[in-house]
């Protein structure tokens, strides 16, 4: 795999679809399974962090150009503007920077409005789910001190010296406002991670399997 280095943000690797097979990866399931696929990338990202020291957790852009003996990749880190209330993507030339709506409103737009069938029917009609990235698990007793959404699946995990909160928001018991609400908490103590439940699953060691918020009171008051 080769990495290059674009600028403080930016980063480009090739993975060829060699080394994509020597992983253990089909090539064709690559580009139709979305698990698979995702499976891959945060594998390969785990190495480009190692070796371009390139912290990748919180909101990323993803270009993915298919040639004829690999995949050429471009990662780009969102950047909070300065009244914090936008994501912009620092690109410079044929990929020119562009704004991304507010995290919370773009989060449940993802979820609530899809465009494409293929989103359609991957899209979960009885609840959303969200994972968010936290650097120390201090971060998380402040958190749980103030927020408690009754109803809500939470499950805690933790990946070599970093701590994913995934949690899911049944349909049935939250609105979206209620949603919202949450959202807008839980990102003051942390940031969204493009990682999946699946991810965490396989790869993470899971902390709290079930009530994050009420097990961290019980004990951290």
């Amino acid at each position: 795999m080769e990495i290059e280095r674009i600028n403080e943000n930016t980063l480009k690797f090739f993975i060829s679809y060699v080394d994509v097979e020597e992983r253990g990866f089909d090539r064709e399931e690559i580009w139709y399974s979305r698990e698979k696929s995702e499976q891959l990338f945060w594998e390969v990202m785990d190495e480009v962090n190692e070796e371009e020291d390139f912290p990748f957790d919180g909101p990323l852009w993803i270009q993915v150009q298919a040639l004829e003996k690999g995949l050429e990749v471009f990662v780009t880190k969102a950047q909070l503007t300065k009244d914090g209330g936008r994501l912009e993507l620092p690109l410079e030339g044929k990929f020119s920077a562009f704004p991304i709506t507010e995290q919370v409103d773009d989060i449940l737009d993802h979820h609530f409005q899809y465009s494409e069938q293929e989103e359609m029917e991957e899209v979960d009609e009885h609840s959303i789910s969200f994972v968010a990235y936290f650097n120390e698990f201090d971060d998380l007793i402040p958190l749980a001190k103030r927020l408690n959404p009754e109803g809500a699946i939470t499950k805690l995990y933790a990946v070599e010296n970093s701590y994913y909160l995934y949690i899911d928001f049944p349909f049935d018991v939250f609105t979206e406002e209620e949603i919202d609400d949450c959202l807008s908490i839980i990102l003051e103590y942390s940031m969204e991670s493009q990682r999946t439940i699946h991810f965490l699953q396989e790869y993470g060691k899971e902390i709290i399997p079930e009530n994050v918020f009420t097990v961290i009171r019980k004990y951290f008051h």
